[in-house]
């Protein structure tokens, strides 16, 4: 269950009813790719979904494709103990279908072929009687690439495939998509509402949508894709004023090393990624988002290589060396420039025109407001506000403090990003809060909202997330111990975190502190 962006005691929409989206579409057209991201975005917004994949039941109930009878995946005649097995997998995932729905549950997503006007007629007669809504979720591609690049990205690294060669794989899946497209019948039927899509988001089409969530799940697939990309999360450098929401701080001399060790190691990685799959760096774009913080944007200034001399801009200069006063830190080298509004006050979005590295201000992206308690330690909370403290700790994804936001309310204002997240389709770099990146991947990677606000994330390390067909894999890298990795001035690893800022670098232990919705919400 990902952090939900709206909840109901049930976990529910009951204006909406239960639906059923059965996928239609020869293999590798992406529906397992696309079933697998809609579920994730349902499951946020708070509704009880679960992708039943007809092949996974198969596999688990089966075996892989070694163990099965020649004609197993060829349509047309068979044997009867071949149409006997056919009927156990179908069967047996219906029953999953309907073990779901009597349990809560409020959409089903069943990742299937589909493909003959019959078999959807039998399916969708079955369960509108029992008053379940059915939409058909038809992904159609004629470009040859998109499906190659499926197949090998996806397919014969399948259990089915397990211990093949590559190349003996993917002919024996081209030779099973030749045999379904002989016996391939389109939807074309009006009978029952249905979802067209064209080269995983090329095109679109509808037929008899109706309602608000139905239109939801529309507006999501028009924002999807399955292109090869990678999702980078890092923390924005140590600022000058490290403690407080309020002051809108720069970054301090750590912060600016920080900077530029962060470029150095991201691309360093991007470029061993795409090599590996056979890119080139500079044939492909890279985009770097950051909230409109000082602290983040300036930690992306040198993707950029914009920055003057500092002989060329003394005014600032001078500025920044006075804050570093004023603060009580101490550098033996002259501060980089500080405030690109002075440079540039129009600098929403700028690209190099030497790396093609394009940076976006984003200020959906800023971080969480700590309200009352911004500039207190956990212990000064505690002590001050005993009562909000114990609700805090109690429900830390839900409590908001006076005058303050929730992880929740976090959630609700990053939705624009997410959707945008899914239709990104260059590698993205998120250079931002720790309060919000919780939030991101608990999108992403699927967590329980009551979990959000226990995911560490320590400055120095960099998230590397690759979304994939079934799921998302995540790795982690540490590339910085300068002064602010544990978020203390002093830096190192022994130095504690920063106490006057829990909400960034304080993740507060949820263990056993999963709500009731959480508990209800991983039927899966």
């Amino acid at each position: 269950m990902a952090a939900p962006l709206y909840t109901t005691e049930s976990g529910l929409y009951f204006h909406a009813g239960k639906i059923l989206i059965p996928t239609v579409g020869l293999p590798a057209r992406g529906k397992t790719h696309i079933s697998r991201a809609l579920e994730r975005y349902l499951r946020w917004m708070g509704i009880k979904t679960r992708v039943i994949s007809l092949g996974d039941f198969r596999r688990k109930t089966l075996g892989g494709a070694n163990e099965l009878p020649p004609d197993y995946f060829t349509l047309g005649e068979k044997s009867p103990e071949t149409e006997a097995l056919r009927q156990r997998v179908s069967s047996g995932c219906e029953q999953l279908i309907w073990d779901f729905f009597n349990e809560g549950g409020q959409v089903v997503i069943y990742d299937a072929n589909n493909g003959s006007q019959g078999r959807r007629r039998r399916l969708a007669e079955k369960f509108v009687k029992e008053g379940i809504h059915v939409i058909f979720l038809e992904t159609l591609c004629d470009n040859m690439e998109i499906v190659e690049a499926n197949i090998r990205s996806v397919k014969i690294s399948s259990p089915d495939y397990k211990g093949w060669d590559s190349d003996k794989a993917v002919a024996d899946y081209w030779s099973r998509i030749k045999d379904h497209e002989k016996h391939y019948e389109p939807v074309e039927e009006t009978t029952w509402p249905f979802i067209r899509i064209q080269n995983v988001g090329e095109k679109i089409m509808v037929n008899n949508i109706q309602g608000y969530l139905q239109s939801r799940i529309v507006f999501f697939l028009m924002n999807i894709h399955n292109r090869y990309r990678v999702i980078y999360f890092a923390r924005s450098g140590q600022s000058l004023i490290e403690h407080s929401y309020k002051a809108d701080s720069d970054l301090s001399p750590a912060g600016w090393e920080y900077a530029e060790r962060l470029k150095e190691f991201v691309l360093e990685r991007r470029a061993k990624n795409l090599q590996a799959r056979g890119f080139k760096p500079e044939d492909r774009k890279f985009v770097i988002w950051t909230s409109t913080r000082r602290r983040a944007y300036h930690t992306a200034w040198p993707f950029l290589r914009i920055h003057p001399a500092p002989e060329q801009v003394p005014e600032i200069e001078q500025l920044t060396q006075a804050s570093i006063g004023a603060t009580g830190l101490t550098s033996a080298q002259p501060s980089k420039p500080s405030h690109v509004d002075v440079l540039n006050a129009d600098l929403v979005a700028s690209t190099s025109a030497s790396t093609g590295i394009k940076v976006i201000e984003k200020p959906q992206m800023s971080e969480i407001n700590p309200g009352i308690w911004d500039g207190l330690s956990p212990d000064e909370a505690k002590n001050l506000y005993p009562d909000e403290w114990e609700r805090f700790m109690n429900d830390p994804y839900s409590f908001r403090a006076p005058r303050a936001e929730s992880y929740h309310d976090l959630s609700v204002r990053l939705e624009p990003i997410l959707i945008e997240l899914e239709r990104e389709q260059s590698d993205l770099l998120i250079i931002g809060h720790a309060s919000v990146i919780r939030c991101l991947l608990g999108y992403l990677i699927g967590l329980p909202a009551s979990e959000v606000p226990a995911i560490e994330i320590a400055r120095g390390d960099l998230l590397e997330v690759v979304p994939a067909s079934y799921g998302v894999h995540s790795r982690a890298f540490h590339f910085w111990d300068g002064p602010g990795r544990r978020g203390a001035l002093g830096g190192g690893e022994e130095a504690a975190k920063d106490p006057k800022n829990f909400y960034e670098n304080y993740a507060e232990d949820t263990k056993g502190k999963r709500t009731n919705q959480d508990k209800k919400s991983d039927i899966a």
